[in-house]
């Protein structure tokens, strides 16, 4: 009988998921940054990106010109970025897996600033039916539905 304890070493597949969310986590932090910057301030530059994601502006213009090649974004040199509709379709889908993490979390007890930490991490890395799991237990011992924006205030 299997050690549930550890891990199953016989299910490579299991790390093929982590690496494809590390690869696709940048992409997901920057489209959700990009579409938050675009809903509050109307638009969303280099400059503004670089403050929000605490990196150089060369990172910001590196990281922007492989999310243009993925069809992710749009832009040109000194002008405001865009999200495709790709790109907005993956912002939407990043941040409502942040907030199902976020508000599973609250619900258990996590203070809101670590919450709100660990939910940025988390949300890379969980499946459709973990998702799914974590909105069943949030409801079944929160108050407060899935998706109310208001939650964390």
């Amino acid at each position: 009988m299997p050690d549930k304890s550890k891990p199953d070493i016989s299910q490579p597949e299991r790390f093929h998921s982590t690496r494809r969310a590390h690869r696709d986590e940048t992409a997901e932090d920057y489209v959700e940054a990009i579409a938050q910057l675009i809903e509050e301030r109307g638009s969303a530059r280099v400059g503004e990106l670089a403050e929000v994601m605490g990196v150089s502006h060369v990172t910001v213009t590196r990281i922007i010109a492989r999310l243009c090649k993925e069809g992710l974004v749009t832009t040109e040199p000194h002008k405001p970025i865009f999200l495709t509709d790709t790109g907005k379709a993956m912002a939407h889908e990043s941040h409502e897996r942040h907030l199902v993490v976020l508000q599973f979390l609250l619900a258990i007890g996590v203070n809101e600033q670590q919450a709100q930490i660990d939910a940025e991490g988390i949300e890379h890395h969980v499946s459709a039916e973990t998702l799914a799991a974590l909105c069943r237990i949030t409801h079944a011992v929160s108050s407060t539905p899935i998706g109310d924006d208001n939650a964390s205030e």
